[in-house]
C-alpha cells in the first residue's frame, strides 16, 4: 500500500519532464500552501490526530492539488486510486469502489482523488455518498470551481473544504532555484527576464517549471532579456473561465472598481476580461446598468455614455470598438456617483407591497362616463399649467396612505440641482397646505 506501484526498468530509464522530476516527495516540500499544510494547518492536525476526513481541494491550475492527495495517502498509508471527471464515467467509478470495498475486507484503506470532480453532474456526485460515509473510501476531490456552486450539499457536507492559493512570487522563485539544482546550471535570464518569467507563469508552479524546461532546452548563449524571453517561450494565457468564477469575480472588480472611482484599476479589469475572451456586449451591459445604479441622476449622461459606447462596438465590431468600451470605463469611473435613484425605486417598490391596492385619489382619476363623475371621479383636480408657477401642489398618494419621500438626491452632481428643485417644490406644497388650512 502507500502509492502507485515502482515503476519498471524501462520506465526508470525513460527521459520524465522536469515537473515530473521535482515533484515534491514530502508535504515538507510543498511550497505556497502553509496555511493548511504548515505547523498549526488544519491538514497537519488532522494527520497528527490519525483520522484523515474526505476533503475538497478548491484552488487554481498548478497550485499543487494532485501532489498533495498524492502525499497525503503516503502519509496514512492508504492505496491512491486516482481519476480524472473529465475522462471517467459510471463504469470507472465502480470499478474503483469494487476494488475500495474488497481492500477494506483485508484490512486496507482507500484514497480516491477526483481531479475535476465538479464535471461530475449530480447524480454522478450523489453516488460516491454512500463510499464516503461507510468509510469505504477517503474522498478528495479537486477543482478549479466553487465547491458551493458546483458540488452537492449532501457531498460537501461531507467533506471539508480547503481553499488552496495561486503561487505568489516566492514560492514559484522556489520552484525556479530547484529547477536550477536539478540541471546543475542557472537559468539563461538577465534578473528583468527572471521577473517576467514569474509573471508569465501567473501563479501556476507546473507552467513555470515547463518554461524552464524550454530555456534548459536551448543552446548555451548569452543571457536572454525580457524581449527575447517573450520570443522564446510561450505565454500563458490567463486563466478565465466566461462561464464559472472568474467571470463572476472579475466583472465584479470591475463594478466595485468603477463605484470607488478607480478608474486606472478598473480599467485594468476591463483589459483583464477582454484578455480572457469575454464577450465585450456583455461588459457593455454591465456598464449600462453601472450608470443607473451606481451615477443614476448625479450625471444623467453617463447612460447615454454607456448607450453610445454598447453601440459603438456594434457598429465597428473587435478590437477596435474595445476603445469605446475604454472610453466608457474612464467615463463613469471620473462621473459623481450616486445610488439615491436605484434607493428610491427599492423603497417606492417596498411600499408598493406593503400597501396592497390602494386606489389613486379620486380627484387625479378620469371620469370619461356620467357614472364615474356622479362617482367624484375627477372632482378638485387642478391643471398644474393653470396655476402662475405651473404647480398646483395637490397630492398624489393614496387618500389612505400618508405621504413619503422616497428620493434622496445626493449632494453630488447634477443631483445638487435636482435637490434645489425638490426643495423649491416641497416649499410650494407647505404653503398650499397652510393656505388650505386657513380656509377649513
Amino acid at each position: 500500500m502507500g502509492g502507485p506501484s515502482q515503476p519498471g526498468l524501462f520506465e526508470r530509464s525513460a527521459p520524465r519532464p522536469l515537473a515530473d522530476r521535482l515533484r515534491p516527495r514530502s508535504l515538507d516540500e510543498i511550497v505556497g500552501q502553509a496555511h493548511v499544510l504548515g505547523p498549526g494547518g488544519p491538514i497537519r492536525r488532522m494527520l497528527a490526530s490519525g483520522a484523515l476526513a474526505s476533503m475538497v481541494f478548491w484552488g487554481p491550475p498548478g497550485c499543487g492539488k494532485t501532489t498533495i492527495a498524492r502525499l497525503l495517502a503516503d502519509e496514512v498509508d492508504l492505496e491512491f486510486e486516482p481519476l480524472s471527471a473529465v475522462f471517467s464515467g459510471v463504469a470507472d467509478l465502480r470499478k474503483v469502489f469494487e476494488r475500495a470495498k474488497q481492500r477494506r475486507a483485508s484490512g486496507g484503506g482507500t484514497l480516491l482523488f477526483v481531479d475535476e470532480i465538479h464535471r461530475f453532474n449530480r447524480a454522478q456526485q450523489d453516488g460516491f455518498l454512500p463510499y464516503v460515509e461507510d468509510g469505504t473510501v477517503i474522498l478528495v476531490g479537486a477543482t478549479t470551481e466553487n465547491p458551493s456552486f458546483e458540488l452537492n450539499a449532501a457531498l460537501l457536507s461531507r467533506c471539508q473544504v480547503f481553499v488552496l492559493h495561486r503561487l505568489d512570487r516566492d514560492a514559484l522563485e522556489t520552484l525556479l532555484g530547484r529547477a536550477e539544482q536539478a540541471e546543475g546550471r542557472k537559468l539563461p535570464l538577465q534578473d528583468e527576464a527572471r521577473e517576467s518569467l514569474i509573471a508569465m507563469a501567473d501563479g501556476d508552479g507546473r507552467f513555470i517549471l515547463n518554461l524552464c524546461e524550454e530555456l534548459f532546452r536551448r543552446p548555451e548563449a548569452a543571457a536572454l532579456d525580457r524581449q527575447a524571453l517573450a520570443e522564446a517561450v510561450q505565454r500563458r494565457a490567463p486563466v478565465y473561465d466566461k462561464a464559472q468564477d472568474s467571470h463572476y469575480n472579475l466583472i465584479s472588480a470591475l463594478h466595485k472598481s468603477l463605484r470607488g472611482s478607480d478608474t486606472d484599476a478598473a480599467l485594468y479589469w476591463l483589459a483583464r476580461m477582454l484578455a480572457g475572451g469575454e464577450e465585450p456586449r456583455y461588459i457593455a451591459r454591465r456598464l449600462l446598468r453601472f450608470a443607473y445604479e451606481d451615477i443614476g441622476l448625479a450625471d444623467p449622461n453617463a447612460a447615454l455614455q454607456a448607450l453610445a459606447a454598447w453601440e459603438t462596438y456594434e457598429r465597428i465590431g473587435s478590437p477596435e470598438g474595445e476603445l469605446a468600451l475604454a472610453h466608457l470605463v474612464i467615463y463613469l469611473g471620473t462621473a459623481p456617483k450616486s445610488n439615491a435613484a436605484y434607493k428610491a425605486y427599492g423603497a417606492a417598490a417596498r411600499a408598493a407591497r406593503e400597501t396592497g391596492s390602494l386606489s389613486p385619489p379620486k380627484h387625479i382619476l378620469n371620469a370619461p362616463t356620467r357614472l364615474m363623475k356622479d362617482l367624484g371621479y375627477g372632482a378638485g383636480y387642478e391643471y398644474d399649467h393653470d396655476a402662475d408657477d405651473a404647480f398646483s401642489g395637490q397630492g398624489y398618494f393614496p387618500d389612505e396612505m400618508p405621504r413619503e419621500r422616497f428620493y434622496a438626491p445626493a449632494d453630488r452632481g447634477f443631483e445638487r440641482e435636482i435637490a434645489k428643485r425638490l426643495a423649491y417644490w416641497e416649499k410650494l406644497r407647505a404653503e398650499r397646505g397652510k393656505r388650505e388650512g386657513g380656509k377649513s
